[in-house]
């Protein structure tokens, strides 16, 4: 008996030893955020993550592993896994996370592990006239770090926001840090805005207006119609263009 608990103990410490020096250090954070119109937003983060060597064996398994949740992910790599863009009432939806295969380099290496998930309700939208609409960022959908003075981005980490087309910036705090110009023209040249490491979040705006073109707004008015009646849709319009040629027919 003696024996064996000898041997336990021992199989207990060489794990200890194994686990302290395996090491997952999320090096670098990029996410980004695709605004639709709809007010829901796709979301990619993307984390370079560095291994040490002696957990490379250990990531190659977890890799190939399909059970694996994002909980478990983030208990091997740490509290930067988690959805940073995050509307705790109506959660994620379209979730996917791909772990990316290792570059070896030094006494260990490193991979990107991909996050991409879809929200609801990151933008709150008003029309505010003829085919223009206003669109204010929903800064509560935050899910990053606290500092002393609120919510801030972490170290190495890039924030990246892209409006739907055709956007134009109305508000917008702190300023962006890419594109460094574009301030005193909102920002019309722009395809998307980036925040860098240190930035504020909380007191973010975020607010730009949008003019649907009349094409838009044509196809928007019969999308609508097509919602609420289905089918019918069809036999109305079928209706209507009739009810026009016999109109034109008696006229003539």
């Amino acid at each position: 008996m003696r024996a064996i608990a000898l041997v336990a103990a021992l199989l207990v410490i060489a794990y200890a030893v194994g686990t302290s020096t395996a090491a997952y250090t999320v090096t670098n954070l990029n996410v980004t955020v695709k605004l639709n119109t709809n007010t829901s937003a796709q979301v990619t983060e993307l984390l370079t993550v560095y291994i040490s060597n002696a957990s490379l064996s250990q990531y190659s398994t977890d890799r190939l592993a399909l059970n694996l949740t994002l909980s478990n992910w983030e208990s091997l790599v740490g509290p930067l896994l988690v959805q940073h863009i995050l509307n705790t009432k109506s959660g994620v939806y379209n979730f996917k996370l791909l772990p990316g295969a290792v570059t070896n380099e030094g006494d260990g290496g490193y991979t990107y592990i991909l996050l991409s998930y879809s929200v609801h309700n990151v933008t709150t939208v008003n029309q505010t006239g003829p085919r223009k609409f206003s669109y204010s960022f929903n800064s509560s959908i935050f899910n990053f770090q606290h500092g002393l003075s609120g919510e801030i981005l972490t170290p190495n980490t890039t924030l990246t926001i892209i409006p739907p087309p055709g956007f134009k910036i109305t508000n917008v705090y702190p300023l962006p840090d890419s594109p460094t110009t574009g301030f005193t023209n909102n920002y019309v040249n722009a395809t998307s805005l980036s925040w860098s490491q240190q930035e504020p979040l909380s007191k973010f705006v975020f607010k730009y207006t949008i003019t649907e073109s009349l094409q838009s707004e044509v196809t928007s008015f019969f999308t609508s119609i097509y919602s609420a009646l289905g089918v019918f849709t069809f036999v109305i319009i079928a209706l209507a263009i009739a009810l026009f040629i016999l109109y034109a027919y008696f006229r003539s």
